[in-house]
């Protein structure tokens, strides 16, 4: 038996770390996907192990169950209803099993995914033997959502496959699961995030869930639909930052400024504001959506203005938005900044050759474009192994 689940990442369209000072922001899930496929094999191979295959880092993990189970008792009968937090003991337990596999030094950060997954395998699905293999077209580090991503295609695959769900399995293409199904789905992927991130904020998780917007301050997550179709240039400038630290420099600046700093960020939840009440609304001819395309090109300009004042903008930022400015198009980075991602919003008129032309100058400075459709479906799942 076998299923394949698919979860997207994420952008922030407006309010990144203002929303830490109380402002409104706005994500949105992307048509880049992290994919997670789960095939229970039958009696009849008497392969007692469970395997982990990161396709894309070409990295493979196996565990005999017999193991697992002696270092992690008590699992005999999953909790796949009951969304729980690892233990620091369980943690342990679950490390111990990690480091018994090299890895690159390049790419220790992956141990905290695996150590994500082993605890959502267990939980969901016991000690069954199985094989799970990963792939994503999501970059890692760049602030898109990928371990988010992890976590909910993970969480839902094992759960489409456990007695907690109910889907039929004769249906064709992708699926969505019910309202219920994804809220399990949700909370599982939450707990998974909390291993890999500590305290996550539980927007990542829920936008890949759920999909389309999701508009969030002082910690309340509202759901949202776009009723505009949205392309964006997503420019990797492969640059990594320091997120813990970008937020404490606005934080330090904010103290040294206040009222100046409380100016931008009323600025900003305006502009978060205002941008989703244009995407929510309903915009059928050409003339309309090109005028609110237009709309959503300036607030995106200002929320990068304002992100400037707040001092997370990086030299590889500038260099992008410069470029895009001589194309006439709107640009902002999205996430922590000091690197990371830059969007560009590609209105529906633009021409295919202006775009080819955008990101040839971009990718001769190093970076590295990728074109994703905004506020599509969240996680789905597949049980044709052909697709």
């Amino acid at each position: 038996m076998e299923v394949r689940a698919r979860a997207p990442g994420k952008i922030i369209l407006s309010g990144e770390h203002a929303v830490v000072h109380g402002s409104t922001a706005v994500a949105a899930s992307i048509d880049l996907y992290t994919y997670a496929s789960l095939r229970l094999p039958p009696a009849s191979e008497n392969d007692n192990t469970l395997k982990l295959q990161l396709k894309d880092l070409s990295l493979e993990f196996s565990w005999p169950v017999d193991k697992i189970k002696a270092v992690m008792p008590g699992f005999d009968n999953p909790i796949s209803l009951t969304p729980t937090s690892c233990s620091s003991e369980f943690l342990k337990s679950i490390a111990a099993l990690v480091e018994e596999h090299f890895f690159p030094e390049a790419k220790l950060g992956i141990a905290a995914g695996v150590s994500a997954f082993l605890w959502l395998y267990i939980c969901i699905q016991g000690y069954r033997p199985a094989t799970v293999v990963v792939s994503s077209n999501l970059p890692l580090g760049s602030g898109l959502g990928s371990s988010a991503a992890l976590s909910v295609s993970l969480a839902a695959a094992l759960l489409a496959l456990s007695d907690s769900v109910r889907m039929g399995f004769s249906q064709k293409g992708w699926l969505q699961f019910g309202e219920r199904e994804l809220d399990l789905v949700n909370k599982w992927a939450f707990e998974g995030e909390k291993i890999i991130h500590g305290k996550p904020s539980g927007i990542d998780n829920s936008v890949s869930t759920y999909g389309n917007m999701i508009k969030f301050r002082s910690g309340e997550l509202t759901r949202i639909k776009s009723n505009m179709p949205l392309r964006m240039l997503i420019t990797n400038t492969k640059v990594g930052r320091n997120t813990k630290a970008l937020v404490a420099g606005v934080s330090e600046r904010t103290l040294r400024h206040p009222n100046a700093m409380t100016a931008v960020f009323t600025a900003v939840d305006s502009i978060s504001n205002e941008l989703s009440s244009i995407l929510q609304s309903s915009a059928r001819d050409e003339i309309t959506i090109t005028e609110n395309e237009e709309k959503l090109s300036e607030l995106m300009e200002m929320n990068q203005g304002l992100l400037q004042c707040m001092g997370v903008s990086h030299s590889s930022i500038e260099t992008v938005l410069r470029t895009t400015l001589k194309f006439k198009l709107a640009s902002k980075l999205t996430g922590a900044g000091g690197g990371g991602c830059v969007l560009t919003l590609l209105p529906s008129l633009l021409s295919g050759t202006i775009v080819d032309k955008v990101i040839a100058e971009l990718e001769s400075c190093g970076f590295k474009c990728l074109i994703a459709g905004i506020a599509g479906n969240g996680v789905e799942i597949c049980f044709e192994a052909s697709l």
